[in-house]
């Protein structure tokens, strides 16, 4: 499959070759199912399958629109919808939505929201009321995405990483993470935390700052916070985000998401 996709990436004449069509919906069904994914774990990073990108864009250039009812609603699309949810073990309350192509892991539970093609959500998550998983973002086990939480996705460029949430974080309401940032495993977000490549994340548990890029260690607790910035027309505040401390071993996994804010006093 790889080797077929990578040459119709070169040549796009080859999308009309039944063969390599056939390779890309085999990718897609296996997406849809979790046995590929865009972006694996190794050793203590992540691997970007550039390939598996790929055979996405490509899957949008072979689909043709069509009308998807549901009724009473309609919808005019290249890209079916999930479905059999009762088969996969997955709760689903409308209106949410998850493309074709996306990973549903047992257990997951989809309140109003939406999780986009190429995306993989493990077992045990929580997709909160008007959350969004964008394409191809990596959700791990036993994840709360908070309502109206906005989790990135990206298609292009194919060597860009996705967002990556690890396992058992809490990402608060209305919070953003986009741009491929990794959020590292029993990591706490507060409410409306904002997280981009650009973003400055602050260790401010020391006496001198520590600042990270597109990364929130491991247990950490983040709160959104602003720095002063010089400008042509002066001085200005910007938004960043501060690490206030780390996630107690002693509180249980299950009640620590919550408590972990309330340690410091900070609203989920």
């Amino acid at each position: 499959m790889q080797e077929l996709i990578e040459k119709a990436w070169v040549d796009r004449t080859l999308l009309t070759n039944p063969n390599v069509q056939q390779a890309i919906q085999q990718v897609i069904e296996k997406l849809d199912t979790g046995i590929l994914r865009v972006a694996s774990p190794k050793d203590n990073s992540w691997i970007v399958n550039e390939w598996v990108k790929k055979a996405i864009l490509l899957y949008f250039s072979i689909q043709k629109m069509e009308v998807i009812e549901i009724p009473p609603f309609k919808f005019y699309d290249k890209i079916p919808l999930k479905n059999n949810f009762d088969k996969i073990g997955v709760r689903i309350v409308p209106h949410g939505i998850a493309r074709y192509g996306s990973y549903l892991a047992p257990g997951v539970v989809m309140m109003p929201s939406y999780v986009n093609i190429g995306a993989y959500v493990d077992s045990e998550t929580m997709v909160d009321t008007w959350a969004t998983v964008g394409s191809c973002a990596q959700i791990g086990k036993r994840v709360h995405l908070s309502g109206g939480v906005g989790i990135g996705g990206v298609l292009e460029p194919v060597q860009a990483s996705p967002v990556i949430i690890e396992d058992n974080c809490f990402i608060g309401s209305r919070s953003i993470v986009v741009e491929g940032v990794r959020v590292c495993k029993e990591a706490v977000l507060g409410a409306n935390v904002v997280l981009t490549q650009s973003t400055k994340i602050i260790d401010v548990t020391a006496k001198e700052p520590v600042e990270y890029k597109a990364f929130i260690p491991e247990r950490s607790v983040v709160i959104p916070g602003s720095i002063n910035k010089k400008f042509p027309a002066g001085e200005y505040q910007v938004s960043c985000a501060l690490i206030i401390g780390k996630r107690k071993e002693s509180t249980n996994l299950k009640t620590s998401l919550n408590d972990a804010l309330r340690d410091f006093n900070v609203s989920a």
